[in-house]
């Protein structure tokens, strides 16, 4: 328990020194203004990330097949031609 109380402490204190310097105030810059963009973004819903999920699905097996085709018939023209 004191080893958790001492660990909080000694990250509160190098929080406290790390704002203290331009880097710090810079990072804590940073950082605020990544959470005012995060509060922009218009997340998808359930149903559009399903349906875009779904269609890459679909587009990976669609072009697994082709690639596989592909392969097959360059082999069996490979070695035809090489006998």
């Amino acid at each position: 328990m004191y080893r958790v109380i001492a660990l909080l402490v000694l990250g509160l204190v190098a929080a406290f020194v790390a704002l203290r310097t331009s880097q710090g105030q810079a990072f804590f810059s940073l950082a605020k203004e990544a959470r005012a963009e995060i509060r922009k973004v218009v997340w998808p819903t359930r149903q559009e990330t399903t349906q875009t999920t779904l269609i890459v699905v679909a587009v990976v097996l669609v072009m697994a097949l082709l690639l596989w085709g592909l392969d097959s018939l360059l082999g069996w023209l490979v070695s035809v031609i090489v006998g």
